[in-house]
């Protein structure tokens, strides 16, 4: 998955990374905004891990990013 999609669309996946990362605050999601390096930033100060790690942590996570990710529910009319 194209991380521009994924900072794009950040309120929607939020939760997704909650899962992955369950350390983060609320506040921490907020201050990463969906910007990659804030993110890898803020897995290094909550679970001790280096720069590399937290890099290697998000490419995987973003590799199972799918478009159900992005889905909206559909409106009924």
């Amino acid at each position: 998955m194209n991380w521009d999609r994924i900072q794009g669309n950040w309120k929607q996946v939020t939760g997704h990374a909650k899962e992955q990362w369950g350390k983060l605050t609320d506040d921490d999601f907020d201050v990463v905004a969906g910007r990659r390096d804030q993110l890898a930033g803020k897995i290094q100060e909550r679970y001790g891990v280096a720069k590399d790690e937290a890099e290697k942590q998000i490419a995987e996570w973003q590799r199972k990013a799918t478009d159900s990710w992005f889905s909206t529910p559909s409106k009924r009319g």
